[in-house]
């Protein structure tokens, strides 16, 4: 009853306080809007009753709460799907609970829940809704046995774990700018209540990673001196740029600009600039302190191999990309196997190009220094590479009824990945948009120099983050139950969009441009490294210098590319594994269909099957094949 009288009292406050929001603020402050209660509340008013008996509900509805429930605890990622709508909208306002205490809650829920989808009748269940409680399980158990270990950040059902919560490419001193101003809606007078609503949380989120930071410093967990030397630059970048107003502060303020112009901004515009300046500059400051604190313990030993229990997080993460039981020492001889293999397919290309003295990665070394496919540079080149990538997405989307017996058509945008995180972000990425549509695909493309791409290279970077990969794929699981829309794995993420690139190639992208097959080619052979580079700094005690010179030396790969992915994968560790084994697995289970359907196998029907099988881990995908192999033969 208290807890009910006080979420009561407080949806008066909230009342008012959006009343005065909509009339210009009037006087409200940062501490009116504050984080914590609407949070609670929000969660508390709108998440199902855990004492609710859920194995009595349909097993759609019983999916669709565990879905909710979930999302209860990460209501950002519910706007990103577009789902916190109605009863849900005052998720909008909140990041949820901060720190340890949130991280604490949302573990003991994922253990109900994965209790509830144990428990839960499984008679009668269509393969689809037997798949969605098999991957509940999977996902949650998975997230559970991470949350178990002393340190790090967990991604439940996503792809990126890390043990250290702040670091170049980890934190929300990264993610939040982008998410207030790309994702987080600012359509509507209502909707700058909850923008601002959110954007004053912001340094209680920061202050909660701080204090992580600091628990796992206790532990002896120092992330290497490498990596602090980058965060530190961001750092302080973003905290100069704060308290002038600049690039980092405008990515706080810009969508009310953008949606209502500059005249709209007024005292609005002034109080989110305030939070910026008053109350976020600060908390990074608190960050940065303890980064620095850091970096005066930090060795430059890359790899978790050095860090306390290090083995264990290692083991766990290969696991967690993979979806399976392979050991580093599995991995990392595959990686050198199928590299072996890709790199023999490519030596009648470069033959035939004229490239006949060195090794693989010397010639390749070599192709990469002709101008013929180098970008201008500056902002010449930057405009060349993005009419370069719409050149390709209009080929492909072309391609698509060739591939597949069931078509999406999914609302798609290039972006330029921020200015802030360029120099510790990788080439590109990409991803899904929302559930309803209202957020599209985006490919995040990093232009920070135009000379991180190259014209045989961008096709197949496009094709893999863009269509028929990463947004592609998402706009058939958002098809799914929310649940489905939710849940994703890294193998079968990273894995389609090998398998996209492979499509791309099969449906003739490269038949009139050979230097462009070599491109797909080396993208490939360049994740075949990735299990070999990542084990090797994990597992096998590689330098960071080991790791670059792999890629140059082996694969031909680009000095300004690698020195990035390999800084990224160890921050990232087990992440880069999940590519190729993905990649790998749905090639298996493709030859494992023609094999046995013989005459019945059909191209398009295959590729159909399993995007509509959804984002699963790889043990799922087979009996995926398994149900489309049976149908086939009927």
């Amino acid at each position: 009853m208290a807890r009910d009288t006080a979420c009561a009292m407080q949806e008066r406050d909230t009342n008012i306080t959006r009343r005065q929001t909509l009339k210009g603020l009037g006087g409200v402050s940062a501490l009116a809007l504050g984080s914590g209660t609407l949070g609670a509340c929000a969660t508390a008013a709108t998440t199902p009753s855990n004492s609710a008996p859920m194995a009595l509900a349909g097993p759609d509805a019983m999916l669709e709460e565990i879905g909710y429930r979930m999302l209860s605890h990460e209501p950002a990622r519910a706007t990103g799907l577009g789902v916190d709508t109605g009863k849900y909208a005052e998720w909008r306002g909140t990041f949820g609970t901060p720190g340890a205490t949130g991280r604490e809650a949302y573990k003991a829920t994922l253990k109900q829940l994965r209790e509830d989808a144990r428990q839960y009748p499984k008679e009668g269940l269509t393969p689809d809704q037997a798949t969605s409680f098999q991957v509940v399980e999977s996902a949650f158990t998975n997230a559970l046995e991470g949350m178990d270990l002393p340190y790090g950040d967990v991604a439940v059902g996503s792809w990126r774990n890390a043990p250290y919560v702040v670091i170049q490419n980890v934190g929300a001193y990264i993610d939040l700018p982008r998410f207030m101003s790309s994702t987080q809606p600012v359509k509507s007078e209502e909707d700058i209540y909850y923008y601002l609503n959110r954007l004053s949380q912001i340094p209680s989120v920061l202050d909660g990673e701080t204090e992580r930071m600091q628990s796992a410093r206790g532990l002896g967990v120092i992330p290497p001196d490498f990596l602090l030397d980058k965060a530190i630059t961001q750092m302080e970048s973003s905290i100069a740029d704060a308290a002038t107003g600049g690039i980092y502060t405008g990515a706080f303020t810009s969508q009310i600009t953008e949606n209502f112009g500059e005249e709209a901004l007024g005292e609005k515009g002034e109080y989110a600039y305030g939070i910026v300046t008053n109350d976020i500059a600060p908390a990074l400051e608190r960050q940065l302190e303890e980064l620095k604190t850091q970096r005066a313990l930090a060795k430059s030993d890359a790899g978790m191999w050095a860090q306390p229990d290090g083995d264990e997080w290692y083991d766990w993460a290969t696991r967690a990309s993979t979806t399976t039981k392979l050991s580093a020492d599995e991995i990392h001889e595959q990686g050198l196997e199928e590299l072996a293999e890709l790199h023999a397919r490519m030596e009648p290309i470069l033959q035939e190009i004229g490239y006949t003295k060195g090794t693989v990665g010397e010639r390749m070394q070599a192709l990469s220094e002709d101008p013929r496919y180098q970008f201008s540079d500056g902002d010449k080149g930057r405009e060349e590479i993005l009419s370069f990538i719409d050149e390709q997405v209009s080929y492909i989307k072309a391609q698509m009824p060739r591939a597949f017996t069931q078509l999406v058509d999914p609302p798609f945008e290039v972006r330029r990945i921020p200015i802030s995180e360029e120099l510790g972000a990788p080439g590109a990425y990409g991803g899904g948009g929302s559930k309803d549509g209202s957020i599209p695909g985006r490919f995040w493309i990093n232009l920070r120099t135009p000379d991180l791409h190259r014209k045989y290279d961008l096709p197949d970077l496009t094709f893999h983050e863009a269509i028929p990969g990463h947004v592609w794929e998402a706009a058939y699981s958002n098809r799914l139950p929310l649940i489905r829309s939710i849940l994703a794995f890294n193998a079968f993420s990273e894995g389609w969009a090998l398998y996209a690139e492979q499509l791309a190639d099969e449906l003739g992208a490269y038949d009139e441009f050979k230097v462009g097959r070599l491109g797909y080619l080396q993208a490939l052979a360049f994740r075949a490294c990735r299990l070999v580079v990542d084990t090797g700094l994990h597992s096998k005690r590689w330098t960071r210098q080991q790791a670059r010179n792999f890629f140059v030396e082996r694969n031909g790969s680009k000095e300004q590319e690698v020195a990035s992915e390999v800084d990224r994968y160890c921050s990232w560790p087990g992440q880069a594994c999940g590519y190729k084994i993905g990649h790998s697995e749905i090639v298996r289970q493709r030859g494992r269909a023609q094999t046995e359907l013989g005459d019945a196998y059909d191209f398009k029907a295959f590729n159909t099957a399993v995007i509509l099988g959804g984002n699963s881990p790889l043990d799922v995908v087979d009996k995926t094949v398994s149900r489309y192999i049976t149908n086939a033969r009927t």
